[in-house]
This record gives C-alpha cells, sequence and structure tokens, in this order.
C-alpha cells in the first residue's frame, strides 16, 4: 500500500466502513474490504501517533515545560 495523506486514508476508510454497514456485498468482497480497512485504521493510528510525537517535541523545544493531557471531543466532554 503506498504512503498515503491522513485525510485520504481516512476519507477511503470512512467509504469502506459505509459500503460494509450496508451488507450488500458478497462475503469475499466484504473480506478484501475488511483487510484493506484494517490495514488503512492502523496506518492512520500511526499517523497519529507520528502527529502527537512531533508536537510534544516542538513543545519541549520551546524550553517551557507543558503538560500533555488526552484530547477529548466535544461529546466526551459533556
Amino acid at each position: 500500500m503506498a504512503v498515503k495523506k491522513f485525510e485520504e486514508s481516512l476519507k477511503k476508510l470512512e467509504d469502506i466502513v459505509k459500503k460494509l454497514e450496508e451488507g450488500d456485498l458478497a462475503l469475499d468482497e466484504s473480506l478484501k474490504l475488511f483487510e484493506e480497512g484494517i490495514k488503512l485504521s492502523r496506518l492512520c493510528g500511526k499517523q497519529l501517533e507520528e502527529a502527537e510525537r512531533k508536537v510534544e517535541i516542538l513543545l519541549k523545544g520551546e524550553g517551557e515545560t507543558f503538560e500533555t493531557k488526552p484530547f477529548l471531543a466535544e461529546e466526551d466532554e459533556a
């Protein structure tokens, strides 16, 4: 699988999930899409981890001490 931009990978993953949720695919096609979705999911996760490490490095490079906190989506904060 060629290296893709995060946004492209995420969009493709969303398309795969939508197709699988519709349930109109043959078993073989569903398995093929599921496998591709797993690969994309791992790729996106890896890219997010790399971005997080870069942000932490940049923050530490400022010479100040910053506390990292988990990101909470708006719906999680309620």
